[in-house]
């Protein structure tokens, strides 16, 4: 028998006997452990699905039947099983394996997945093409860890009940996203793991109600409706059955033998069919499976005692933000925080252990999450809805209408804006400036150390206005050693520009996380003999008088200015700074930022120093931009 590191494919599952099969299991955990300790990424998730993705390979022939994966990061078993075993080392580093499937990278990945809940949408019209063109191929959505909590997917159900096309949505149901799953549809879903196979109750619930006297032949003549009800109170699936849906399961997802029978049963109806699989997260890992949170995304770890390696004692932006809202909390009962399945990697755990009634968990929703709250500031709460700026997308539409028209005042936290690293174009989160400056109403604030985040975050808390905050992943800097005598109180702060080092050469404006980088970037021209103005924004919109005196004055001194961000060149900080000197040919604005490309995974640091946005990129690119300065021509605007 083949083994895991001898270049499998799903051909060579087919001849496999389920005893080699269940070997092939056990190695394919052995190997998810070493290597992701070795590189990090989504542990539990994958060995949950071990046994899943096995079958679902055995009984589909890939690539010729379309498997799309939603929530991608549980695709580590399916890339192992399409000739990518060998190359695992590379796992989620640049130019290696993605941690999400990728069209370019195989044949056998048919749609890049990286946010979630949209795999039934796009395999509903795989199976919409094939049947026009007449093709015979099949198609499977495997979905799970937390997706079935967001909406998209029930606009997907509804579509497909009433398109009758042959479509097998596989249901990894592991009773979890990264935080155990919040709402409704998953406590449905819990009590359909713990209930029986479908229940004969049609004919004893009829003779039971011919008992009832007077009224019992009366309901059944009304049976239809009867039933319905029946259906709702005993019948597992009933609510996906509805939905135009053959409901299957639940059947254990680590059983191979039951997996492989119900998948071939659901391969061979030619309509839209749900196979319900209860899976364990972290299986086969004691450490993963008694805290698959904590092993759904994890860096580097010790195998024998489960312990991440390399962590930092400092705080991360994310501590920063839980630790200053549970403080503000305390003292505002109108305090509330949301989350969209992410409490524990937004740094809202100690809020929710401190105010368990004032933290939503909304699921994997953001636009609900948007919506709920600007319900609540519409009652009078202060609602802090924190999201990862790549997922915040999501909820553009209720952003802009739902809470910057009516000008309610809720605050958005967006963790991990920009490039966030290993997870790659998906999660990179280089986009919202460029999206936030177009909205109306909106306080968009940058913080370039922790401190300026707790002082912002008061005084979001006291505005009486849509409020965004955008910080990125990792070290919360420090930069009060810049500051000079400058001491606000949180209670007086206004966010604003301000001047954090004097040159006479170039004016560098910088933004947010890239403060402290262009910081270090002066440092190293000044070694040259070339002299920055450093400024940092704190404020990206709306301008005050104030601010634009701080760049108008660096400006008439150096007569060129730098703009520097963590987001797309096009769009966003750059193009606010260029709007100040509109009119003003004698000034010279340029951009440094992130190129208008999606940018692949690799390490942050490693990213930053590719694409010349760390110190020694920033300053050289600087550095070429002061020697073009010697005619001082009219003044360009200019991408680098």
């Amino acid at each position: 028998m083949k083994g895991i590191d001898d270049g499998i494919y799903p051909s060579d599952l087919k001849d496999m006997s389920i005893e080699e099969l269940e070997l092939l299991c056990g190695q394919i955990r052995e190997k998810l452990i070493s290597s992701i300790s070795e590189t990090g990424g989504h542990l539990a998730s994958n060995l949950g699905a071990v046994e899943l993705t096995v079958a679902v390979h055995k009984v589909f022939n890939a690539p010729d039947d379309r498997i799309v994966w939603d929530v991608g990061h549980q695709s580590y078993v399916h890339k192992m099983l399409t000739g990518r075993a060998d190359r695992f080392s590379t796992l989620r580093k640049y130019g290696g394996l993605s941690g999400f499937p990728k069209r370019e990278e195989s044949e056998y990945d048919v749609f890049d997945t990286g946010h979630s809940s949209n795999s039934i949408s796009a395999a509903l019209g795989m199976a919409a093409a094939r049947d026009l063109n007449g093709d015979d191929y099949r198609v499977a959505a495997v979905i799970g860890d937390g997706a079935m909590t967001g909406g998209m997917v029930y606009e997907a159900l509804n579509n497909a009940g009433v398109m009758d096309s042959g479509l097998v949505v596989i249901l990894n149901d592991n009773g979890m996203s990264i935080s155990p799953n919040k709402g409704s549809m998953p406590q449905h879903l819990n009590n359909l793991r713990s209930s029986d196979k479908y229940l004969s109750v049609k004919s004893g619930v009829k003779e039971s109600l011919r008992r009832i006297p007077v009224i019992g032949n009366s309901i059944i003549n009304g049976i239809g409706t009867v039933k319905d009800a029946v259906k709702y109170l005993f019948v597992p699936g009933v609510i996906f059955e509805e939905l135009g849906f053959t409901y299957l399961g639940p059947v254990d997802g680590h059983d191979l033998p039951a997996l492989i029978e119900i998948l071939s049963n659901a391969a061979k109806m030619n309509k839209p069919v749900l196979v319900h699989c209860i899976t364990t997260k972290g299986k086969g890992y004691a450490p993963a499976e008694k805290h698959p949170d904590k092993y759904h995304g994890i860096g580097c770890f010790d195998i024998k005692t489960g312990e991440p390696k390399g962590l930092s004692a400092e705080p991360t932006y994310s501590d920063v933000f839980g630790r200053h809202l549970t403080n503000m909390a305390k003292k505002d009962s109108d305090i509330v925080a949301i989350s969209a399945a992410m409490i524990d990697g937004t740094g809202l755990s100690g809020f929710a252990y401190r105010f368990p009634e004032r933290i939503f968990d909304v699921g994997i929703a953001e636009e609900h999450a948007v919506t709920f709250a600007a319900g609540l500031a519409q009652s009078g709460k202060k609602p802090f809805v924190a999201i990862y700026s790549t997922f915040m997308q999501r909820a553009y539409d209720q952003m802009l209408i739902d809470v910057c028209m009516q000008k309610l005042p809720v605050v958005f936290c967006l963790d991990r804006a920009g490039v966030v690293g290993a997870d790659g174009e998906t999660h990179q989160g280089i986009f919202d400036l460029s999206y936030m400056v177009e909205m109306p109403n909106l306080t968009v604030l940058a913080p370039s150390d922790g401190v300026q985040l707790m002082f912002m975050m008061e005084y979001a808390a006291r505005a009486n206005s849509p409020v965004a905050i955008r910080y990125p992943k990792g070290r919360a800097a420090d930069l009060r050693k810049y500051a000079g005598d400058e001491k606000p109180s949180p209670s007086s702060f206004k966010p604003g520009a301000r001047l954090l080092r004097e040159g006479s050469d170039i004016t560098i404006a910088s933004c947010g996380a890239m403060t402290e980088i262009c910081l270090r970037a002066a440092e190293i021209l000044a070694n040259k003999g070339i002299e920055c103005d450093v400024i940092d924004a704190g404020i990206i919109k709306p301008l005050s008088q104030h601010d634009r005196a701080v760049y108008g004055r660096s400006a008439e001194k150096t007569g060129w200015v730098v703009a520097v961000e963590d987001n797309v060149v096009t769009g966003g900080y750059g193009s606010v700074i260029e709007g100040i000197f509109a009119e003003d040919t004698d000034k010279a604005v340029f951009r440094i930022g992130w190129p208008d490309v999606f940018i692949p995974h690799g390490g942050r640091d490693e990213l930053m120093h590719i694409y010349g946005l760390d110190a020694e990129g920033v300053a050289r690119k600087v550095s070429d931009i002061c020697e073009r300065k010697a005619g001082r021509p009219s003044r360009k605007k200019r991408f680098l």
